[in-house]
Order: structure tokens, then sequence, then C-alpha cells
């Protein structure tokens, strides 16, 4: 297809939570598919790690800040800046559509359509571990996503419970589209299973929930391993206690420790979509999750739910798995089968159908096939 351009897509990211992992598997999906990809980083550098996962992505062009994020303290002149530095970035990148995986820049005045894309937001987040709203000090903080959403062409979200959450804590009134996220496959395989309960995670952060771990571990026969950061990004940070704190490992180390894990547990108080169990999923684990509206829409029978603030109930549905290889394996099996639902091949079908009703450069799939 010479003297075709190939469609352009502006997209944010930042360099903290999973919302990175995301960003760049979809990132390598459109890479292949032709579709040229300007990934705008914020929150911290990027790291090697991170870096590395990029490579062979000749359509994929990164930019680099290290601005604060709007879930972050104090972090308006950050967001402010950054807000400038992305229309920047649009003159000069002249995309067909801009996709954030932030709220306030939906408001900007960006030229091409703005697809916002919900992955999480503090006072859902708020509500969900603290049980009420957020308070008045997060005020600027829902104003802004209140207009970022009112300026989206687009709102999307993971999974249908996050919509739910947008439209309960933001009084926004939109029809939303569910966007489940994806990865892929390969990427994650079981290995022998050895008699170990394994969880993936920021442990500093009250919705993973992973602190319901050192309740819980005591008195089971087999180790509890947590992989994942302990140290906060505002400062502080936390010191696990009677579990095997593994740390925060590159993403081939982590597939790694699922490989081997017989059992994966994730007792959120909130996770949107939770991509560490999609993962664990693939990788043959039996999974024993929060019981929480999102973790249900994606994993329904393929999983067993805990109440997320009942460590003991907890314990015993890990002892019970332990004790049941059957059951364990009949679990396994089950989540391996519903995780092909979310590929990263059909994360980016799903995504390329939307950019495409946004802007019709991205329309053509025979132009795309060929660019």
């Amino acid at each position: 297809m010479a003297g075709k351009r190939a469609p352009r897509v502006l997209m944010t990211a930042d360099t903290v939570g999973g919302v990175w992992t995301h960003a760049v598997e979809l990132a390598r999906e459109l890479d292949a598919r032709g579709v040229r990809v300007a990934l705008a980083t914020m929150g911290a550098p990027v790291a090697a790690h991170q870096r590395a996962a990029l490579a062979g992505c000749d359509g994929v062009t990164l930019f680099e800040s290290t601005f604060r994020l709007e879930w972050m303290q104090e972090p308006w002149d950050d967001v402010n800046a950054a807000g400038e530095w992305l229309m920047a970035l649009e003159r000069d990148v002249r995309p067909d559509l801009v996709h954030l995986n932030q709220f306030a820049f939906g408001a900007l005045p960006f030229r091409a359509p703005r697809l916002v894309v919900a992955h999480s937001c503090v006072a859902s987040w708020w509500r969900a571990v603290h049980a009420g709203p957020a308070p008045a000090e997060w005020a600027p903080y829902r104003h802004r996503v209140q207009q970022g959403l009112a300026g989206a062409t687009r709102v999307a979200a993971p999974t249908r419970a996050m919509l739910d959450a947008l439209r309960a804590e933001y009084a926004w009134d939109g029809e939303g589209l569910v966007l489940p996220n994806g990865c892929v496959p390969e990427a994650f395989a079981p290995a022998p299973k050895q008699p170990r309960i394994l969880a993936a995670g920021r442990f500093w952060d009250e919705a993973k929930n992973l602190r319901a771990l050192e309740q819980a571990a005591p008195g089971l026969p087999w180790p509890v391993c947590v992989a994942g950061s302990a140290a906060h990004p505002d400062g502080g940070t936390v010191h696990p206690k009677g579990v095997q704190f593994l740390g925060e490992l590159p993403r081939e180390a982590l597939a790694r420790e699922l490989a081997q894990a017989a059992i994966y547990a994730l007792p959120a108080r909130y996770e949107p979509f939770g991509l560490s169990v999609l993962e664990a999923a693939l990788s043959g684990c039996a999974l024993v999750l929060g019981d929480i509206a999102s973790l249900r829409e994606v994993w329904g029978p393929a999983a067993r739910y805990v109440p997320p603030g009942d460590a003991r109930a907890l314990h015993e549905s890990l002892q019970a798995l332990i004790a049941a290889p059957e059951e364990r394996a009949r679990l396994a099996q089950a989540a391996q089968a519903r995780a092909q639902r979310y590929t990263a091949r059909a994360m980016a079908d799903r995504y390329l159908a939307c950019y495409a009703e946004l802007a019709p450069r991205f329309a053509h799939g025979e132009e795309l096939a060929c660019a």
C-alpha cells in the first residue's frame, strides 16, 4: 500500500502500575497491524525492563516524562504541564486519534478525537477500601475527572463494573464501552506445579488487600509468596510479614513464578480488571479472588471467591484447595479456558473497532493490514 499513510495514535501511559503493561501489549499489537503509536509516559522514568518490552516495535515511538500522575499527592502543576506537553506532541505527531489512559487530559482541546479509558479511579478506590466517599481534599481530583469524562469523544473501561463506578461517583451519564484488557497467551504457560501459593501486586495498595495474606498464611502447609512493590510512590515502605516477599520482579521472572505456583490468590477489595489474575490463569493456577463485581464479571465460575475483609475465609478457602488436588486442577483448567477470551489479539480487535468509529483512517482494514 505504497503512498498510504499509516494511521497514527497518540497514547498515554504511566510507568507505575498495570496501565503500563496494558499499553505495551496494545501498542505491540497495533504495531503488528501497521498502526503507528506514539507512547507518552508519565509517573516515573521508564525502567530498563519496561523499555525492553517494546523491543522490535519499529512503529512505536517512546516519548518519556516524569510528570506526576493525577492520583498522586498535589499533582496539578505537573498535570497541567503534562497537558501542555501532550498538546505539543499532538502538533508534532499529528495522530488520527488520542488514546488517553488518564482522565484529566480528556478536557484538553486536541484536534483529534479523544478516547478516555478508565482503568481505575480514586473515588471508587476509596469507596471500596474505606466504605465511604473520598474526603473533601479529593474534590479537585473529582472535578478534573468530571471535566475529562465530559470532554472525551468516547469513554471506555475494561469492565462494565468500572463504567458503573464512573456513573455512581461522577454523575457521568455517557453510554460507555467495555474494552477488556488482554495479554499474549504464549508469554504465560504452566510448568510442573509446586506446593506454593502466589500473589502479585503493589503490597502498599490497600485495594489489592495483599496484607490479608499476612493473616491468612499462618497455619497453611504451603508457603505464600508475594511479588510486587513495597515502596509507595509518594514515599514510605511497607514490610511484609508472614509471607515470602519476592519484591518487584521483571515480567519474565514473574511468569516463571506463576508457572510453578499451584494457587494464585488476590483477595482484592478493588480491581477494575486484574491483569495479574489473567496471567495467573494462563499459567494454570487455580484462582482465589476477592468477591467483588469486576472479578466476578471477568472470571465467573472459573474462580473461588472470598469476602475481602474475611481473612479466616481466605485461609479456609486456601486450605480447602490445598487439600483437594482434583478441584485445584478443575479450577485451573476452567480459568485457563476462560482466559482465552482475553488475548492481546482480541483486545486489539476491540480497540481498533472503537478507533474506527472515531477516526475514519482506522476503518480501512485492508490498508491497515498492508501498511
